[in-house]
């Protein structure tokens, strides 16, 4: 494959379609286009007032914000210039920001749309040159209006493909994040193969709006529009959410788990489970319903939905396809540039499956019965951590996944567990949570689960409510979970057989801590944080963390008093 950078695709559609629009920003209720030529001549100008730096080639320069327009022109920007991007997720605490900065020695930053913006740049120091992107009080340096003064570059440099084009860090789940180095062959590389496998062409359209510091949308957005030729459009913020899916009405469109309940708990929260199945019974009504469905999510021109990320319950998958949306599961990881598996087009027959290896990658499952990969999209190193490289690669040059799979007879996989997720219980047996989990994410109260149990005589789960499951009482909660917890034991080895069910008060937030960026649970943190509370030797089989009125009010027995 004559593998090509995103410069060269930036390029390429400036002088091929110059007047077609490919970013759509909007800005108090307004979007705001910018065409390729007009993309192009910011990038141009932006590179420019890098250059202007004088900063040694190959600098690390940070991009900090939120999902916007002038976070594709920095990043296309930084490459320009001949540096490397650093992407930082817009959700970071002080903590991290700190650490990727001083253990990438950025000599700049970025800073756009952030939540709590004087706090999280408390956490720069005072050598790391500030950029501010237009939106709000940014203490910076400089501002955009100001680096778009610059005259813009006149060359059109191509950087070597060997070169480091950005350093990925991982959400940390397990600790510090590491970076993943990636360079523009193996960038370049899986946005053309991932251009390749979709059914997608320079007429659709792409809403950006989950985390450009993670890989999975750096590749599958960012990389497929300039791969594509398609545009792509902004969310104003999340409470523009709703009406900006809808005023784009994208058409291909991706998720991950968490959101995928929250969507189907807003059409359940309108019409009743019961109501709603009854309606998609009648066949003279089913297409119809599930038409007007599609349309208030602000799907009804999607072609392909895609989730990924986390698993996802199968339960979900199959509820969403009876309403015509069928969700192609894809996996990867920073390491890999997202680039594992894909199961597009959608099969019913394969819900629960992680798809098949994309063109070019190879995929195996180990003797311990782990995934591992090789192919172009792989990683060279973790940056300034040779120790976690060899860790992470076998012997013979295989990157070590950490998830358990097997693979079916047509080449799809499955993922079975993490390795690293695994669990030993009191009786020396081992558990692995994350089929457990999904088994329990099948009932639509459950949004958020973490299955533990080291040194427990069986596991146990923490979950989390859906905010819809408050309108139910106590009764009703308490039977629903009862009745999911015998099913989903009866499908268990005995020794995986979970004793009880806690439902805790407070939901695993990014802010909390005790979610990644990517909505990702942080086990370790999650198991310290609740361990008074697993301690305990319950009677009922569901128990509640609390004294939560709305929940367990007329049921003290179910409570439980916490000092977490």
């Amino acid at each position: 494959m004559d593998v090509k950078t995103p410069l060269e695709m930036l390029y390429h559609w400036e002088a091929r379609k110059p007047n077609t629009v490919f970013l759509r920003q909007p800005i108090d209720g307004v979007f705001h286009e910018l065409t390729w030529k007009q993309t192009a001549d910011q990038v141009r100008r932006i590179a420019s007032a890098l250059i202007a730096q004088n900063y040694e080639q190959g600098s690390h320069i940070a991009i900090f914000s939120k999902n916007c327009a002038e976070w594709f022109i920095a990043d296309l920007a930084i490459m320009m210039a001949g540096h490397v991007s650093v992407p930082i997720y817009a959700t970071a605490g002080q903590e991290t920001i700190r650490y990727i900065l001083n253990h990438s020695n950025c000599k700049a930053i970025f800073i756009g749309k952030l939540d709590d913006t004087q706090n999280q740049c408390a956490a720069i120091a005072d050598d790391v040159v500030r950029f501010a992107f237009p939106y709000g009080d940014i203490p910076a340096r400089y501002r955009w209006h100001e680096l778009l003064q610059q005259q813009p570059m006149g060359s059109s440099p191509v950087p070597d493909k060997k070169e480091v084009m950005s350093i990925i860090y991982t959400s940390g789940s397990t600790g510090n994040p590491k970076g993943v180095i990636n360079t523009f062959e193996s960038y370049g590389w899986s946005c053309q193969t991932l251009a390749a496998s979709l059914d997608a062409t320079a007429d659709d359209k792409l809403l950006s709006y989950l985390p450009l510091a993670h890989i999975t949308e750096r590749v599958y957005v960012e990389g497929a529009s300039l791969y594509i030729g398609c545009n792509v459009s902004f969310v104003e913020s999340l409470d523009t959410f709703v009406d900006d899916l809808k005023a784009v009405a994208p058409t291909l469109f991706i998720s991950v788990p968490r959101l995928w309940t929250r969507f189907q708990m807003g059409v359940l929260a309108k019409i009743p489970p019961h109501k709603l199945n009854r309606l998609l019974s009648i066949p003279i009504l089913k297409n119809i319903v599930a038409k007007k469905i599609r349309k208030q999510l602000g799907f009804e021109n999607v072609r392909i939905f895609g989730s990924g990320s986390a698993p996802i319950s199968p339960a979900t998958l199959h509820w969403y396809q009876k309403i015509g949306i069928n969700i192609s599961e894809g996996w990867g990881m920073s390491e890999n540039n997202g680039l594992g598996t894909l199961s597009f087009p959608f099969r019913s027959d394969k819900v629960g499956c992680i798809g098949r290896p994309y063109e070019g990658v190879n995929l195996r499952i180990s003797d311990e019965g782990e995934i591992q990969l090789k192919g172009p999209c792989v990683m060279t190193e973790y940056y300034l951590e040779p120790e976690k490289t060899a860790e992470a690669f076998t012997d013979d040059g295989w990157l070590k996944t950490g998830d358990k799979g097997e693979i079916d007879s047509d080449g799809y996989v499955r993922i079975t567990g993490r390795l690293k997720d695994i669990f030993k219980t009191a009786k020396g047996k081992y558990v692995t949570p994350v089929p457990i989990e999904a088994l329990l994410m099948e009932n639509p109260l459950i949004e958020q689960i973490c299955v533990t149990g080291s040194n427990l005589k069986q596991p146990v789960a923490l979950l989390v409510l859906t905010p819809e499951a408050k309108v139910h009482n106590a009764s009703h909660i308490n039977t629903s979970l009862e009745r999911t917890l015998k099913q989903v034991n009866q499908r268990l080895e005995s020794h995986a057989v979970l004793d009880h069910l806690i439902v805790v008060q407070d939901s695993w937030t990014t802010d909390n801590g005790l979610l990644t960026p990517t909505l990702k649970v942080k086990r370790h943190l999650i198991e310290a944080k609740y361990q008074s509370l697993l301690q305990k030797s319950y009677q009922r089989p569901v128990v509640f963390q609390g004294k939560d009125v709305s929940i367990a009010e007329n049921e003290p027995e179910y409570s439980v008093d916490s000092n977490d």
